[in-house]
């Protein structure tokens, strides 16, 4: 398989007073691309943090972060605006929504930074929100929506524009149990149908029946990783 993302003895350090907190403690793996995996733990795990680095929201103390040919944690914050602009995807649990936008402008708003023109942005967010069953909800606000609708609406902004990664962060943490299936088989639908590498960060045990692989944290560390028996149909 093609490495998409490879991290090298990744370490982030808070200071409290003159104690240090390892957050991540030399972490090393590789991720592959077009991979469904989560990354799996308690608060406090590290497991946040890890997401922030692979997203380049947070720099790290020590390491090194690589996507192919280009170390993340070289980048200058312009440099790294651009790339996430371009290449990746998000999906929070509380959906950061812009709660004064319809369900279509929060959908389009993404575009925009990249350069394309009001009416093609409408048009493929018109279609990404058609996708994830929200077709006729276009011009409702967040406020007019229902918690999992929110959340499709949050997908459909992580998944329009094709970007090659997505990130969820506790994506179904707001849901109750029959939403938090129907979400997660939404996401991992979408991102098996157009090839994208989803990393879902969660404390839920119950989606590592839905990824490749999982890496379970604890104290900043990877403390094992877990792969699922592929069916003939994902190989």
């Amino acid at each position: 398989m093609e490495t998409l993302i490879k991290l090298n003895h990744l370490t982030k350090i808070y200071r409290m007073g003159g104690e240090k907190i390892y957050a991540l403690d030399d972490v090393n793996l590789e991720i592959y691309k077009g991979e469904i995996l989560c990354i799996l733990g308690t608060s406090g795990s590290g497991k946040s943090t890890l997401l922030n680095m692979l997203a380049g929201l947070e720099a790290p103390t020590k390491g090194e972060i690589h996507y192919g040919n280009i170390r993340l944690d070289q980048l200058s914050e312009e440099e790294l605006t651009l790339f996430r602009s371009l290449n990746i995807g998000f999906v929070f649990q509380s959906y950061n929504l812009i709660p004064t936008l319809n369900a279509l402008e929060n959908v389009s708003l993404g575009l925009t930074f990249k350069g394309i023109p009001r009416k093609e942005r409408e048009k493929e967010a018109k279609k990404m929100l058609e996708l994830v069953g929200l077709g006729d909800r276009l011009t409702h606000k967040p406020s007019q929506l229902s918690g999992g609708q929110q959340q499709r609406v949050s997908i459909a902004r992580a998944f329009v524009g094709s970007p090659s990664i997505i990130f969820a962060d506790e994506p179904t943490g707001n849901l109750d149990s029959k939403t938090t299936i129907e979400i997660i088989e939404l996401i991992i639908g979408l991102a098996k149908e157009n090839k994208q590498t989803l990393i879902m960060v969660t404390h839920d045990e119950s989606l590592t029946d839905y990824v490749n692989r999982s890496f379970h944290m604890v104290d900043g560390r990877i403390q094992k990783i877990t792969e699922r028996e592929r069916s003939n149909d994902e190989n």
